[in-house]
């Protein structure tokens, strides 16, 4: 594999230059904010895993910026590799602390979103439409699974969590239509993703922190 290869894949990249996508590159500031947002909420909570997801939070804005400036194989793994750590680490906390297994079936049912993945990202790839943006389509189905599971139980955080995948259903519409409308929208939707998935993560992270806050749970 050739790290160095470049990847074309918005409607704003027109070259392989350092700042062929300039708004999509910038944009990456909304995730940056989200992660000092956060990061002054949960600053009294000595919770470790809303101290990963913040940092995990901020290492996507930065790994998303290279991808849309250096546009190449390494890039595109440091854009990808955060994304995976944050929901990897939400799924946990949401099997341990929303779903209260034990660490043993946390870590399993952690475990288990790697096949879920494989076998929903097959089913969106054939789907006309959800096919474009088929790796991320699964997590929202995901979110509204747990909120759907917890809405008895845990109502607010069922209530955080239906708003959380609906919001990112919104962003990865934008997501999607980027290509299709570029002669329509010459420098793209992409950045309405990166804003609205910014939002939805850091809303993800206050869902956790509202539930620590009302049970006094904040381990690992």
């Amino acid at each position: 594999m050739d790290w160095t290869t470049t990847i074309d894949g918005y409607c704003e990249r027109l070259d392989t230059g350092f700042w062929a996508e300039p708004i999509n590159a910038m944009t990456n500031i909304a995730f940056l904010l989200a992660a000092l947002i956060m990061a002054w909420r949960t600053r009294q909570l000595q919770s470790p895993l809303c101290t990963a997801l913040v940092v995990v939070l901020a290492a996507i804005g930065v790994g998303s910026f290279l991808f849309h400036t250096f546009a190449t194989v390494w890039s595109a793994v440091t854009d990808v590799v955060p994304i995976v750590s944050f929901v990897m680490i939400y799924v946990f906390l949401a099997n341990r602390h929303y779903l209260g297994l034990s660490l043993r079936w946390a870590l399993l049912g952690t475990a288990a979103f790697v096949p879920y993945v494989a076998i929903t990202v097959s089913i969106f790839q054939q789907l006309p439409f959800f096919n474009i943006s088929s790796g991320y389509w699964p997590l929202p189905f995901l979110i509204a699974g747990y909120a759907v599971f917890l809405r008895k139980r845990l109502p607010s955080v069922a209530l955080g969590l239906f708003l959380g995948s609906a919001l990112l259903c919104i962003s990865l519409f934008f997501r999607t239509i980027d290509l299709p409308l570029c002669s329509a929208f010459p420098t793209g939707t992409h950045l309405v993703w990166h804003v609205l998935n910014a939002i939805m993560l850091g809303w993800m992270i206050e869902t956790y922190r509202r539930h620590v806050l009302a049970t006094g749970t904040a381990g690992s």
